[in-house]
């Protein structure tokens, strides 16, 4: 009957992490189409930013508790689920032909960002001066997308102006902005509490109940997002909207350092953190094959991640 409780109430969060981060996208996407932002530097960082929310909170709320696993297993889950996942599933539904240019840069930057997490990680802590590097980080790559977005293709710039929610009244947005952070929040304190008293249930880590349930529930905005684009054939959008938000969770995971260092578990070093960075390098063929992902290419990221989650419990 407890089991089932807390069962209820992890699933009670993530629906509130996924509304919540809808709302905030929405809200926070039609504020900047009203203000007449660029709609590719919209998606590139507002719609980034909020996708990555349900992260950011999460990851919040269990540093302050003192639960670093979970910490760390969400983003390094929530970045590997969004190439093998959610970048498979996408690939499924629609071969993938990206014209984006930014690739060509996310790309490397998401794979230098993951290295030098793993460099920070050796000292067994990821302290304030390491956060803020990785924070700082994510604010220099918030400004090159700002600047390289107006050099995009026009294809690309229609394709996320079709994407982008229709304009509406701003105190209205306002409002729903502020509703999709209370549910952030609430879903955040639901996931993380529920989260730590499953895995002492089911006698099993924190960081391995966060790496797999935990990481793909906050992935949730990211997979409706790259569903709907590759139904409507906005490969762009999927590709930005994945690398973009990995980096953003590494750049988020820099800024809850700073707020309180988190301890890294020492076996993290040996297989999970290694297993991102080897993700993230997958993406690079992309760039020499035409920026084309077929179907069997996406085939075998979903493989991958099957295997990835079976070695997860293997290890137990």
């Amino acid at each position: 009957m407890i089991v089932t409780y807390h069962i209820v109430l992890f699933i009670i969060g993530l629906a509130a992490l996924f509304f919540g981060g809808e709302w905030l996208v929405k809200g926070a996407s039609r504020i900047a189409r009203n203000l007449r932002i660029n709609p590719i530097v919209i998606g590139l960082t507002v719609v980034a930013f909020g996708t990555s929310a349900p992260e950011f909170i999460v990851c919040l709320i269990a540093a302050l508790e003192g639960s670093s696993d979970i910490v760390l297993g969400n983003i390094i889950g929530s970045n590997i689920s969004n190439i093998g996942l959610i970048l498979g599933i996408s690939a499924l539904i629609s071969p993938l032909i990206i014209h984006m240019k930014l690739i060509r840069f996310e790309v490397p930057v998401m794979i230098i960002l993951g290295l030098l997490l793993y460099v920070l990680a050796m000292s067994l802590e990821i302290g304030r001066i390491g956060g803020v590097v990785l924070f700082v980080s994510l604010l220099a790559f918030t400004c090159y997308s700002y600047f390289s977005a107006f050099r995009e293709p026009p294809e690309v710039e229609e394709e996320y102006k079709e994407a982008l929610p229709g304009n509406n009244g701003t105190p209205k947005q306002l409002g729903l902005i502020v509703l999709g952070i209370v549910a952030l929040v609430i879903g955040a304190n639901l996931v993380v509490d529920s989260a730590i008293v499953l895995a002492k249930m089911a006698g099993v880590s924190e960081l391995i109940i966060s790496i797999t349930a935990v990481a793909i529930g906050t992935s949730l905005p990211e997979l409706s997002t790259s569903i709907v684009a590759a139904l409507k054939k906005e490969h762009d959008i999927i590709i930005g909207n994945i690398i973009g938000s990995n980096i953003f969770n590494l750049g988020i995971l820099g800024l809850v350092s700073v707020i309180r260092p988190i301890s890294v578990n020492e076996g993290i070093l040996r297989f999970e953190l290694p297993a991102m960075i080897v993700f993230s390098l997958i993406i690079l063929p992309v760039m020499r094959t035409g920026h084309r992902i077929s179907r069997v290419e996406g085939s075998f990221l979903l493989v991958l991640y099957a295997v990835f989650i079976a070695m997860i419990f293997i290890k137990l």
